[in-house]
């Protein structure tokens, strides 16, 4: 006999299945398609090459100086202001975080936004990234902004003692802000280099047997005996575990789909360490300034496709470069 809970809980299913095609009707476009994606198995950790800023302004730059060309021979020239690469490619920043918070399954964003390598481009470009740098970690970590509606952490990854003082500060100041929030991490690597970050880990573990190898009260050193000794693939296994644990990115799970813009096929030394044989890659043509969700969207389908012919077929992730226009 049907109980009249079990009549309550039908009729509550049948006024869900009816309400939900009007809920999404309500929808905008943008939130109604991260509805969709968000109904099939999501990436945890999705990583940024933010490239293209520099090629972007000069691009735009070049048509708005031939615009007013024309205009001056038509003698109407009205004078407009060139765009910022960099500040363009900040909000790129933003709007591509949002919409990745928004889902709620990626756990962890990573975006490239410094090499060390970089501090040998002309003084006045990396001042203008530095002073950008400084006022982005501070506005992005603002009451009501991005990382506080999203309850997300912000961490620094990198050297940042190699960072002009006042934007160690803001660093300091942001990772405090955001460190007791329970959402998703946004990774910001500035500066940052994949080898520097591996060297730094291996040069950790050395120090760590060193001192654990120093002559001890007796005299002698402490060294196994065979009963010990592990075999060689056991010890590869342990001390492969013990340098993931000294990555500065130990605090994330490996990447899941890296996405580069602007075309460029290279990693440009980013997250070597973290890729794995299934992590997705696709390298769009798309500038970084004007990167968005036309973009992201057939990056986090393509995923979702892999994810299912896998349990379908039980195929083996593998690295799967992705070179189409998205």
């Amino acid at each position: 006999m049907v109980t009249p809970e079990e009549i309550g809980a039908g009729l509550l299913s049948l006024f869900h299945l009816f309400l939900l095609p009007l809920t999404w009707l309500s929808l905008t476009p943008t939130a109604f398609l991260l509805s969709v994606l968000a109904l099939g198995p999501l990436p945890r950790h999705v990583a940024f090459i933010m490239d293209g800023n520099r090629r972007w302004a000069r691009s735009l730059n070049s048509r708005i100086e031939a615009k007013q060309q024309q205009q001056e021979r038509q003698g109407s020239a009205e004078g407009q202001k060139t765009p910022s690469g960099h500040q363009s490619g900040f909000q790129a920043l933003k709007r591509v975080l949002d919409l990745c918070l928004q889902l709620k399954a990626i756990e962890h964003v990573t975006v490239y936004a410094f090499a060390i390598d970089n501090f040998k481009r002309k003084a006045e470009e990396v001042d203008e990234l530095m002073a950008l740098a400084r006022s982005s970690l501070i506005e992005l970590a603002g009451h009501g902004e991005l990382l506080a509606r999203h309850q997300a952490r912000l961490r620094v990854v990198g050297r940042v003692h190699l960072l002009p003082p006042d934007v160690q500060e803001a660093v300091r100041r942001v990772e405090d802000l955001t460190r007791d929030n329970k959402g998703p991490t946004l990774n910001i690597c500035i500066p940052y280099s994949s080898r520097d970050e591996m060297a730094g880990a291996v040069r950790s573990r050395v120090e760590a047997k060193m001192r654990a190898q120093r002559p001890q009260a007796n005299g002698h050193c402490h060294s196994p005996n065979e009963a010990e000794e592990e075999d060689d693939d056991a010890a590869m296994a342990t001390e492969l575990e013990a340098l993931d644990k000294e990555m500065l990115l130990a605090h994330s799970p490996p990447v899941d789909v890296m996405v580069r813009t602007s075309g460029v096929h290279r990693l440009s030394d980013f997250m070597l360490w973290q890729i794995t044989p299934s992590t997705t890659m696709h390298f769009v043509p798309t500038y970084w300034p004007v990167f968005g969700m036309r973009d992201m969207l057939p990056i986090l389908l393509d995923w979702q496709a892999h994810q299912f012919r896998k349990w379908l077929w039980g195929m083996d992730g593998g690295v799967l470069p992705n070179t189409s226009s998205c």
